[in-house]
């Protein structure tokens, strides 16, 4: 495992759970001491390393032998230096997250487009393409990007069903792809609501998650990225597009924590979110692409709408205001946490029945019961990396993958019992709801599901 932080400690007693595994089979690597106790009470051998370009390989090929696993929860090394060496090491790989090394996310020397997740993805998958059949290598699978692409799988049957829309478990990307269009879904987001709170605030010139700081940081710096859908007939000023790969997805030059979409939950109702980059905005749109003589003829627009807990959003709001310099002092919580839980689904728009939000509920008390040193984000991010890893492990010569890839049932089968209600909700809601009655806004009133609608200007 390389990386131990919230992730990896939420990992852990799950390991030993579901896999045949020892304690003395299992090594971490971890740039802090973080954890430590942790792995060292549960008889697993910790080793505080800082992973750079120039020693990762020294480090972790004595430790990489076929058959092996390597776990990458970590962020600042790059994931196709480790795919890379796991394949020269016949080992198998999973991480939650495309990352590049220290710095890559924002570099100014490289244009804006070469800094987002579409560029690292098409990086990746190239290299899976030039590699052919070789060890399993799953990218990006935890929560969300992760068990997003299953959770709209499953909904779009639900919502064929629901429809009176027969139809057969599609069996290619194609099948998903004409399923969607056939429904009419014109857009999709990944809408999540973090309640998770505690007695003690966040403080002046500190930064509070749920989950990794420094994580979030990054992702929040780097362009605002979506999946742009066919429908769409208003460009964003900001907008542009990349001169290669799957022409799936747009970015914004603007980072996303200073980019806001609305969005809606069952529970929380209509709110705004941040419009953060994460792949499977990407994976899903491209995937859900139909073509026809070559030319784009459907794809949804799908991008992540994300309300984190109430004082990670102050201290995105506060490191704002410092021109994006991050604070000094940094709080994951976790045992302190008083009340509240993540609502994390995908919200399927424009089906004539409506909204459809399909996903996990699951509170701090109940992460709390399912397993140790979680809170409700890192028991939902924990359940799909463990989904990943057993779909590996049954499949371990698939080459580079990623989540849209996957047997959804397999994995959801292995993930559920750890996201507590796992439902889907119909609503009425849609981002023209009381809308003009404060103050005149450009809208489409013709199609509410049109992203000049979704974004908060």
């Amino acid at each position: 495992m390389v990386g131990f932080g919230c992730i990896g400690q939420a990992m852990l007693p799950l390991l030993f759970r579901h896999l045949e595994i020892q304690p003395q089979q299992i090594r971490i690597v971890a740039a802090s001491e973080e954890g430590a106790a942790i792995a060292r009470e549960s008889g697993v051998a910790f080793t505080r390393h800082t992973l750079t370009r120039e020693n990762y390989r020294s480090v972790l090929e004595p430790l990489l032998g076929k058959g092996d696993f390597l776990l990458n929860l970590s962020v600042d090394i790059s994931s196709l230096a480790l795919i890379e060496l796991c394949r020269q090491r016949d080992a198998l790989y999973l991480d939650a997250s495309i990352e590049p090394w220290r710095g890559g996310y924002t570099d100014s020397s490289k244009p804006v487009s070469q800094r987002t997740n579409y560029a690292l993805r098409e990086e990746v998958l190239a290299y899976g393409r030039a590699a052919g059949p070789s060890p399993t290598a799953v990218v990006t699978q935890g929560a969300n990007p992760g068990l997003a692409s299953m959770f709209v799988k499953q909904a779009l049957l639900d919502v064929a069903l629901d429809s009176g829309v027969a139809v057969e478990k599609p069996a290619c990307h194609e099948d998903w792809a004409r399923l969607a269009c056939r429904l009419g879904i014109k857009a999709i987001h990944i809408a999540e609501r973090d309640t998770q709170t505690t007695a003690r605030r966040k403080q002046r010139g500190e930064f509070v998650n749920t989950w990794s700081v420094e994580g979030f940081i990054s992702e929040g710096l780097q362009p605002s990225e979506l999946g742009w859908g066919t429908h769409e007939r208003h460009w964003p000023a900001d907008g542009a597009r990349h001169e290669s790969g799957c022409g799936a997805a747009i970015y914004l030059n603007r980072p996303g924590a200073a980019t806001q979409v609305r969005s809606w939950t069952p529970l929380e109702g209509p709110y705004h979110g941040l419009l953060i980059t994460h792949g499977e905005t990407i994976s899903i749109a491209d995937h859900l692409t139909l073509r026809e003589n070559g030319a784009v003829v459907y794809r949804p627009t799908v991008h992540y709408a994300y309300h984190p807990c109430d004082d990670a959003l102050l201290s995105m709001h506060e490191m704002a205001g410092r021109n994006w310099q991050p604070q000094r002092n940094r709080r994951i919580i976790r045992d302190e946490i008083a009340a509240g839980m993540d609502e994390l689904g995908v919200l399927l728009m424009g089906n004539a029945r409506g909204g459809y939000w399909y996903g996990s509920r699951l509170s701090i008390e109940q992460a709390r019961r399912l397993a140790p040193y979680n809170n409700a984000t890192s028991m939902q991010v924990a359940a799909g990396v463990l989904g990943g890893m057993v779909w590996a492990l049954r499949n371990p010569r698939a080459g580079v993958v990623e989540p849209d890839d996957l047997d959804y049932e397999a994995v959801l089968s292995i993930a559920k019992p750890y996201l507590g209600e796992v439902v889907g909700v119909y609503g009425d809601w849609t981002p023209l709801r009381d809308r003009g009655r404060l103050f005149s806004e450009e809208l489409d009133t013709d199609d509410p599901w049109q992203f000049r609608n979704v974004r908060v200007t």
